[in-house]
């Protein structure tokens, strides 16, 4: 006879522990708990070094513009007060852009827009710090990708509105851009995909011995899917020339960040256990991240390969217009947040360095809202989301296959006969 189990009736009973944000709404936000080392105070290695020797940088924080907008330390990249004008120029355009946006999807002119509001640094000092001819594989927070390349912003509001001067045709979700031309790649909305793409499209590049490298984006949630760690798996073993950036601001449509590992570790440290180089960085800091987008591509560039970089900022509106933050987060946080906002941070450095003053940047957020309204006004000519209807109904069957089947071609046919 089988020897009974033993009892297990006096052991404690087991559970699981469920990440919850550090606030809820109705408390007062409190962010002293989050460890902000001085600017200047992360080493810079070579770029050259092994991964391990940058390991320690994905627990530090690369940081450039000190508490009084000084740049201090080794990765002070040493701009020129003409490349900081044009990225604080380019950060004000896209506040300002996304903005009027905003409003005119309040205003039922399209039906969706996703604002990158305290964000602006990590997109704008990343298009800096690249090659033009060097890819990005987006999320729907790097318009200010395309704004720092000199991407109509005419064309980016046609592609909001669905309308004729839309030349993806309407086929996407508003806000979901993509250039060939200005290496944008096609934004999805399953965030992860972009990883192994921009991985791919760096393996490639390698294989044709090319120059260009990739650099693909993802939020903090999408770390946790599985397309993020088969790219890494990929950039890893075989020396991809790619950028992997993860901007964790702190929240994932309405999960806190925790949900995807975040208590644990931070997200830079899943670059260690792949042996990938990692970084930091102060997300907050336009000169940081130049610095650090920099230092990976040269890295890059050098066949030592990816690098992994953590932006570290704070998502200071809605998810998207579809999204209520009161709901599920403390009034207030983005006020709290201990590193502020980037806008006002480069624009106090080039007050600091003599190269900038208040009159000076008045008029260039008071032109950045002419060019954005004179923008909107040309878009508009070609209509607006509800205005569009059924006026070029055959263009839904091209661009899928060469040589368009016979049953395709009758369904093409069938439905331009029942429009007219």
């Amino acid at each position: 006879m089988a020897d009974k189990q033993p009892s297990r009736r006096n052991a404690p009973a087991l559970a699981l522990h469920v990440p919850e944000p550090p606030f809820r709404p109705g408390d007062t936000p409190d962010f002293s708990s989050i460890k902000v080392p001085p600017a200047g105070s992360a080493p810079r290695p070579d770029t050259a070094v092994a991964a391990r020797e940058t390991h320690p940088l994905a627990t530090d924080l690369v940081r450039v513009l000190d508490e009084d907008a000084k740049a201090v330390g080794p990765w002070d990249p040493k701009l020129d007060a003409d490349t900081l004008r044009k990225i604080l120029k380019d950060m004000v355009t896209v506040r300002v852009f996304d903005d009027r946006m905003y409003r005119a999807q309040r205003q039922g002119k399209t039906s969706f827009y996703m604002k990158c509001t305290g964000e602006e640094a990590i997109a704008t000092s990343a298009a800096a710090a690249l090659d033009f001819e060097d890819i990005h594989f987006p999320t729907y927070r790097q318009q200010g990708i395309l704004v720092s390349r000199g991407y109509p912003l005419v064309k980016m509001m046609c592609q909001i509105y669905s309308n004729p001067g839309d030349h993806m045709k309407g086929r996407q979700l508003p806000i979901m851009y993509s250039d060939k031309k200005h290496g944008f790649f096609t934004i999805s909305g399953n965030l992860g995909t972009q990883y192994p793409q921009a991985v791919g499209w760096a393996m490639a590049s390698a294989i044709k011995g090319d120059s260009r490298i990739a650099m693909g984006w993802v939020g903090d949630g999408a770390t946790a899917e599985g397309d993020f760690h088969s790219a890494m798996t990929f950039a890893a073993v075989y020396n991809a020339p790619v950028i992997l950036a993860t901007v964790n601001n702190q929240w994932a449509i309405s999960s806190f960040s925790g949900i995807a590992g975040g208590e644990r570790a931070t997200f830079a440290q899943r670059g260690i256990g792949y042996g990938i180089a990692t970084l930091r960085v102060d997300g907050n800091d336009a000169l940081a991240v130049y610095a650090a987008v920099r230092w990976a591509a040269e890295r890059a560039r050098s066949n030592k390969g990816p690098t992994m970089i953590e932006f570290f900022t704070y998502r200071a509106e809605g998810h998207s217009t579809s999204d209520d933050p009161t709901g599920y987060r403390a009034a207030g946080e983005a006020q709290s947040w201990p590193l502020g906002d980037p806008i006002e941070r480069l624009k106090a450095h080039l007050i600091g360095i003599g190269e900038w003053d208040e009159e000076r940047h008045s008029e260039i957020t008071k032109n950045a809202d002419a060019e954005v309204r004179a923008a909107q006004k040309e878009a508009e000519k070609l209509g607006i989301l509800p205005e569009q209807g059924k006026s070029d109904i055959g263009s839904v069957f091209e661009d899928v296959y060469a040589d368009m089947p016979w049953h395709i071609a009758e369904q093409r046919d069938q439905a331009l006969e029942e429009q007219r």
